[in-house]
């Protein structure tokens, strides 16, 4: 019944409620070259407007079914649904994730009859021109602590940066030159779905979702942020976290109220480093206080300290005969 479509013309659409298990399966639809429709969770089905048909090809359901799901398969003359999937590696854990992800693609093989499906790459294998991603995290007071960070960290080191930071709507244009001025990173606003790169500090929209993804991408989304605070911190160290594990570390720098801290029990297990500036030096001293009270973050230190920090860790990585690094406790 697929025998006459080519590859990127079978629809993919994903229900999931684990944001870890979407990018999973994002990333192994865009893998087969197959076009996803949607990846979202059951509310966010339940949420469209019922008006709103589109055609899908193949349903990905790792969720309850209600009677909403399935309306929803009807009405889009689907030919195949497919349930029942094992919990996804972390992108990073790169063994593991890529038996999980053959696992799908032998189902889709067998549903559309094309055992070439098995031979594309399960995972992109070029090495990015980074070595690390550097998340960084502020809301008030941040601007003057992360210009201050920047302009004590080189831009020809192996990193791409990526900030969240909680602005004001119709100023979040001016942040870019805030942060670039007397230093040679290049800062801008994400507007459209790009890579990291090196010298490069990406900042979070603050309408619309990014997802970063295991080939270096920074998806934007159609999707607004979830909750008060915009561009969500918490939910951007997760989803780095997810992805890049012991190659992601995350700073967080002066601002009011706690984001960042809503899973960073979670997070741990990803062996990603969290560091925070010191409170006492902040404007805002919450935001960082709130991580280091959770108990996980691993180093505490003014901007510039910080920014220290990261050169040292960076240098101690690149030492053919450094050991495994784990960062003390402060």
């Amino acid at each position: 019944m697929f025998d006459s479509k080519e590859n990127e013309a079978i629809r993919v659409l994903v229900i999931a409620e684990s944001q870890h298990q979407r990018l999973a399966f994002s990333d192994t639809v865009h893998s087969c070259g197959f076009t996803l429709v949607d990846c979202i969770s059951r509310e966010q089905l339940q949420n469209k407007p019922k008006s709103q048909k589109v055609q899908v090809d193949i349903w990905l359901i790792d969720s309850d079914y209600d009677d909403n799901i399935a309306t929803a398969i009807i009405e889009s003359k689907s030919r195949a649904v497919l349930v029942g999937f094992s919990q996804a590696p972390y992108l990073n854990e790169i063994q593991h994730y890529t038996k999980w992800q053959r696992k799908l693609k032998r189902k889709f093989a067998k549903l559309l009859n094309r055992p070439t499906l098995l031979d594309s790459p399960a995972v992109d294998r070029q090495q990015p021109p980074w070595r690390y991603v550097v998340f960084l995290g502020a809301s008030m007071g941040g601007p003057n602590a992360v210009k201050t960070f920047l302009d004590n960290l080189s831009p020809t080191l192996p990193i791409c940066i990526l900030l969240a930071h909680h602005f004001n709507q119709d100023m979040i244009e001016t942040l870019p030159r805030i942060l670039s001025r007397h230093n040679d990173w290049h800062c801008q606003v994400i507007n459209t779905t790009q890579r990291l790169q090196v010298g490069h500090c990406l900042i979070a929209p603050i309408d619309r979702q990014i997802i970063c993804d295991s080939e270096g991408r920074v998806i934007l989304t159609e999707q607004a942020w979830v909750g008060s605070y915009k561009p969500a911190i918490g939910q951007l160290l997760r989803n780095t976290s997810d992805v890049y594990g012991s190659d992601l570390v995350s700073i967080i720098f002066s601002g009011m109220g706690n984001d960042g801290t809503q899973y960073v029990d979670l997070i741990q297990n990803n062996n990603s480093q969290l560091w925070a500036q010191d409170p006492s030096l902040s404007v805002c001293p919450s935001q960082p206080k709130a991580i280091i009270d959770s108990g996980h973050c691993h180093f505490i230190g003014s901007p510039e300290a910080l920014a220290h920090k990261l050169n040292d860790y960076i240098s101690e990585a690149a030492s053919p005969s450094s050991p495994s690094l784990i960062a003390s406790d402060v």
